[in-house]
């Protein structure tokens, strides 16, 4: 089975391809030939992965899913939540949302959040949605040199290191992203 996943990020369609296995092919929209960026204009993670899905559906017809990711820290009132990507006012860098957010928590000693994924898959027209959540912390400094966006600063609970430290089979016993595509395939293997 084909499936388009609606995003340019190649660190997101790496990240997803070592989880799937062998009878899923993955096409990113560039492998599809789609050369579009799909804003992210809501303020949730379901409607912003359903606005991707939806998009990419309506150009191709193709099974397709959209994802949107999130990390909610608890004492910023589940900032930076939907807005993680572009927490620093659209800064292309990511160092720059992992400044802001450690600034923010500058005086906090309850470090705690978590990361969460959503899925919105759309096969033969229809429309499921699938979750994934990592809880875990927020370091006082970047570690590591692995993976991307916040990976640097979040250690999962039952971890003794970041997600920048870990190679991509020690972080997807724990990722969000993995949680919420295994939940996909199940769906798969079980419906389809």
């Amino acid at each position: 089975m084909k499936l388009i996943i609606a995003s340019n990020n190649q660190h997101k369609v790496e990240e997803i391809r070592s989880v799937l296995p062998a009878t899923l092919k993955l096409l990113s929209l560039k492998e599809a030939g789609i050369e579009i960026e799909i804003p992210e204009p809501y303020d949730t993670l379901q409607e912003n992965a359903a606005e991707k899905a939806r998009t990419i559906y309506a150009l191709t017809g193709e099974n397709c899913f959209g994802e949107d990711t999130g990390l909610e820290i608890y004492a910023l009132q589940n900032e930076p939540g939907v807005k993680s990507a572009r927490y620093a006012q659209n800064e292309p860098e990511f160092r720059n949302n992992i400044e802001k957010l450690l600034f923010k928590l500058k005086d906090e000693t309850n470090r705690s959040g978590r990361f969460r994924t959503v899925i919105c898959l759309i096969v033969e027209g229809k429309e499921h949605f699938f979750e994934g959540i990592c809880e875990g912390m927020i370091l006082y400094q970047p570690k590591g040199e692995k993976g991307f966006g916040y990976d640097p600063i979040f250690q999962p609970d039952g971890a003794s290191i970041c997600f920048a430290e870990m190679d991509m089979e020690e972080k997807n016993l724990y990722s969000h992203r993995a949680r919420a595509m295994g939940a996909l395939v199940t769906f798969l293997k079980q419906n389809i």
